[in-house]
């Protein structure tokens, strides 16, 4: 099924935000993810914690898609792209392998994130770019944590940004896209993830929600 999307301008620059919780650049012809956190139902198993298998399975099908709709000449994690060292079991190296021989031809860089550091080198056979933040690419400064940059608008991850929607009876946490006036945060990638921020809006900030396979911006 093709996701939907939102074109936003941000920045002055299209930025093409996807419900599959990642953003294009169709200038730049980037598509960028952040925290991805492959391997993470690994790292739960492995430390005694019995959580289903599929994580990784999902997360690759997604990217599949992204790949299809938008034919990006490059992916960019935006940090966060292993869980923990415990990732690197055979079955979650396996099927990066095999996802990435499916692209082959597609550069992929990651901006290296903590939970990166913690985890490990990726296998070199997996040809995965290793930059350190702030990457900077057209009008883009590439972080993992959310800052200031002279000179560019940031796009970083690590803080999982999600909204609450309240009624006076109920309320409901959906993954978000937040621009800053200076940074823009993306939602987690991964589909073992939880929310952190879910506060309101500050001063000048655009919030665009992922609900109900759409991208919908917040307006006051």
């Amino acid at each position: 099924m093709r996701p939907a999307s939102l074109t936003a301008e941000i920045a002055g620059h299209p930025l093409v935000l996807s419900s599959l919780r990642s953003a294009f650049d169709p200038v730049l012809r980037c598509l960028f993810v952040a925290d991805a956190h492959f391997g993470k139902d690994a790292v739960f198993r492995a430390r005694g914690i019995p959580v289903p298998i599929g994580s990784t399975a999902d997360n690759l099908m997604r990217l599949d898609i992204l790949i299809a709709e938008f034919e990006p000449a490059m992916l960019v994690f935006l940090g966060d792209l292993l869980h923990a060292r415990e990732a690197h079991v055979r079955e979650t190296l396996e099927a990066l392998h095999v996802w990435r021989a499916r692209h082959a031809g597609l550069r992929v860089v990651l901006v290296e994130g903590n939970h990166d550091r913690h985890a490990g080198a990726l296998p070199a056979t997996l040809g995965v770019e290793y930059v350190q933040e702030p990457w900077q690419i057209g009008p883009w400064a590439l972080c993992h944590h959310p800052r200031k940059v002279e000179g560019a608008y940031a796009l970083a991850g690590h803080v999982h940004p999600v909204y609450r929607i309240a009624t006076r009876s109920d309320s409901v946490r959906v993954p978000c896209f937040r621009f800053g006036v200076e940074c823009g945060v993306l939602p987690a990638f991964g589909s073992f993830t939880g929310g952190a921020r879910e506060d309101g809006r500050v001063a000048g900030e655009k919030v665009f929600l992922v609900v109900q396979e759409k991208v919908i911006e917040m307006v006051r």
